[in-house]
């Protein structure tokens, strides 16, 4: 079942399918619908699809204990299976004031438990500094940007969380138990709605190898790793839904089959040979570099310092 669609697909393309979390989706209560912050979610809707945050760690769960596997074609046509463990790379998640202050409690208690794995969690900030203190510097920087801060702010909305990894691979947990180790002190993140967050919040899944199969070879070329980044916001998942002719199409699907989380952006490391690149065409040469543009403008944006970013594009800093 694993190949059924191989003659369709490239590796490349089969490694964002097989990555790509489908998360199970609910429907908002008509009365929440009209409360809805305006600048988050400009289009009116009869019906607005959501899922909570925990439901997309949920899609991470097997992957983090036994690796999401990715059918591979060979150059001489020998196909295996390679294996893949998120990690979690970055996360910044900003919501609304009054979302906020449900979880202010528990994420202003005591000192950041995550700081000796350089996470930006928490702060000594006062109160009115941590609401609208994000104009996308990271605070490892020292950054606090007061230029147009409360437009920015209004767009961005506040930030309840973020986590930058900058252990080494061998260093590091899966994806899942990160997050659960995070959530004891951070509830939000297994609680906070899709359409609680500003189109501002985002995340990146470091993937690396682990084993194919069949085993028994060493095939450089899958020594491969990627970054992959993704939108929490149903910002985004509400444009997807108007921007084209099959509009009524994709929510039919997205209804029954749950919400798509595809990565907007990509980063590789250690890509080499062909085995990712098809030299059928030109379209998977494209679409890295288009999605690396992405993922690089998104954090220009955003001014943030994402070092898997750094480390896998060859950038090194000071």
């Amino acid at each position: 079942m694993f190949f059924d669609k191989r003659s369709l697909q490239s590796n490349l393309e089969c490694f964002l399918e097989c990555t790509t979390p489908v998360v199970q989706s609910q429907f908002l209560h008509k009365s929440e619908i009209r409360d809805l912050n305006v600048l988050w979610h400009p289009w009116e809707r009869e019906k607005v699809e959501y899922f909570t945050l925990g439901d997309l760690w949920n899609c991470y769960d097997e992957w983090s204990a036994y690796g999401a596997g990715v059918p591979i074609l060979l150059n001489n046509n020998e196909t295996l299976v390679q294996y893949y463990v998120p990690y979690l790379s970055a996360i910044q998640i900003f919501t609304s004031n009054s979302a906020r202050n449900s979880f202010r409690e528990e994420t202003e208690s005591g000192d950041c438990e995550t700081r000796d794995s350089f996470s930006d969690s928490c702060s000594d900030e006062s109160e009115s500094e941590k609401l609208c203190r994000w104009d996308g510097c990271s605070s490892e920087e020292g950054g606090l940007e007061q230029e147009s801060l409360w437009p920015r702010s209004d767009r961005l909305g506040c930030l309840y969380f973020q986590y930058f990894e900058r252990l080494a691979p061998y260093g590091r947990v899966p994806l899942m138990d990160k997050i659960n180790g995070l959530a004891q002190r951070y509830p939000g993140l297994m609680s906070l709605r899709s359409v609680d967050l500003s189109p501002a919040s985002w995340m990146a899944v470091a993937w690396y190898p682990i084993y194919h199969i069949p085993m028994g070879r060493t095939i450089k070329d899958l020594s491969t790793c990627f970054l992959t980044y993704h939108t929490l916001s149903s910002s985004f998942q509400d444009m997807d839904v108007d921007d084209d002719m099959d509009g009524n199409e994709k929510k039919k699907r997205k209804e029954g089959e749950g919400i798509s989380l595809p990565p907007f952006g990509l980063a590789t490391y250690k890509m080499q040979g062909h085995v990712w690149v098809s030299s059928k065409s030109g379209r998977d040469q494209e679409r890295l570099m288009s999605l690396l543009s992405v993922a690089d403008s998104w954090l220009k944006q955003l001014r943030v310092q994402h070092h898997d970013f750094n480390y896998f594009t060859g950038i090194r800093r000071g």
